[in-house]
């Protein structure tokens, strides 16, 4: 009886030894995190640093040689057109019989006034865009309202609205320049004449802002002489701000005016809003920091938002661009984490019945998050998200629970 039982316990114990010796070699299931493929909205951008800049900025310069007074005018403050005084200046005395500068003096009048007369038409033909444009924006929100039109073609009428208001904007600004480089031209062309006596001097020269907006620079401070055309100050709007952004010349090709885009890192707690308006048309070379050449070329955004809520933007403050190049509001889509190069075909890890299956797919648009899927998945089909080198084609996994990760 000893015997049976010291050979049914021999027995056991050598059936534990085995079996924990073929469950410690037995294969097991690779953990892995999983994907389910879904439909959703998808859209591609081209991202790069981008920086602000005033639209319409100006230089005013000395019209005439002359003593300039200091300046007391600091950056930052505020100016108005017409009545603002910038800057005097007494002029030196012209030669009294000197018939080159007489002929230069009038030619620089007549100079201005051709500029003031090619800048009234343009201010009345943008005025009269932006009142077209503002009558089919204000039909087209209420075809909107019965959904008469589509919410693409409302955007679109609305960009074109602020494009053209933009438009006009620019047009008063040149009209506004053009009066005070008149009134300059005008004012330097004072001379004494032969009958007025020698000690007759020159009224000192007031030179007022041409627009509306800040002082942005002051080149000349300090009182002294100056040669005519010195810069003294620059002066600009920091409200009509825009946003140069240089990006590659292949992702330039894809960019057309009026392409939405939106501003990131600006220092606000929320992006902004933002629109096309131009792609420059020539490129230019630019080291990267790699230091490998690259041809890019310049995207000119305009800021679709009011000025209150980025009033702290000012000019050349950087932001971070995103210029949306496709976009759909319902496209099946894989993440591009479970993506990888399978000789010349992209590929995934589909789970079929608790298996890791080999599977090629096709793909259309793609951002750094998703892709498109044009062939090779379905919905529903779940997808292994970063697959290592235990996974391959029929190793049993399993989904990775939160503790384990």
């Amino acid at each position: 009886m000893r015997t049976v039982l010291r050979t049914i316990s021999f027995l056991a114990i050598l059936i534990a030894v085995v079996g924990g010796l073929v469950w410690s070699f037995w294969p097991q299931p690779v953990l892995v995190e999983l994907e389910t493929i879904a439909a959703g909205p998808l859209q591609v951008t081209v991202d790069e640093d981008g920086k602000t800049r005033i639209k319409e900025r100006y230089i005013v310069s000395s019209p005439v040689a002359g003593q300039l007074s200091r300046i007391t005018l600091d950056p930052g403050d505020k100016v108005e057109a017409g009545s603002t005084l910038l800057a005097t200046m007494m002029p030196n005395v012209p030669d009294l019989l000197d018939p080159r500068t007489q002929l230069q003096a009038e030619a620089k009048v007549h100079s201005a006034e051709s500029a003031l007369a090619r800048a009234e038409p343009l201010v009345e033909r943008a005025k009269n865009e932006l009142s077209l444009a503002e009558s089919q924006i204000e039909r087209a929100r209420k075809l909107a309202q019965t959904h008469a039109i589509s919410s693409e073609r409302l955007d679109e009428l609305e960009t074109q609205a602020r494009s053209r208001a933009h438009d006009y904007r620019s047009a008063l600004f040149m009209r506004d320049v053009a009066q005070f480089e008149l009134d300059l031209a005008k004012a330097a062309l004072w001379r004494p004449s032969p009958d007025d006596s020698a000690a007759t001097q020159p009224a000192p020269l007031a030179i007022r802002s041409p627009i509306n907006g800040e002082v942005l620079r002051v080149f000349q401070e300090s009182a002294r002489s100056l040669a005519g055309g010195t810069p003294l100050l620059e002066i600009g709007d920091p409200s009509n701000l825009e946003v140069e952004v240089d990006v590659l010349s292949n992702d330039g090709v894809r960019i057309r005016p009026g392409t939405p885009a939106y501003l990131e890192q600006w220092g606000g707690d929320f992006p902004l809003k933002a629109v096309v308006r131009l792609v420059e048309p020539a490129a230019f070379t630019k080291i990267s920091a790699l230091g490998v050449e690259e041809q890019r070329v310049n995207v000119i955004l305009d800021i679709n938002e009011p000025v209150e809520r980025r009033r702290a933007l000012g000019d050349a403050f950087r932001v971070e661009a995103r210029i949306v190049i496709w976009k759909s509001d319902n496209v099946l889509q894989v993440p591009t984490g479970a993506l990888f190069r399978h000789g010349d075909d992209w590929a995934v890890f589909v789970i079929d019945n608790g298996r890791a299956r080999l599977r090629s797919v096709q793909i259309g648009q793609r951002n750094s998050l998703a892709a498109e899927i044009r062939g090779g998945l379905r919905k529903g089909d779940q997808v292994i998200m970063h697959p290592s080198d235990q996974v391959n084609d029929g190793v049993t996994v399993r989904q990775r629970r939160l503790a384990e990760k």
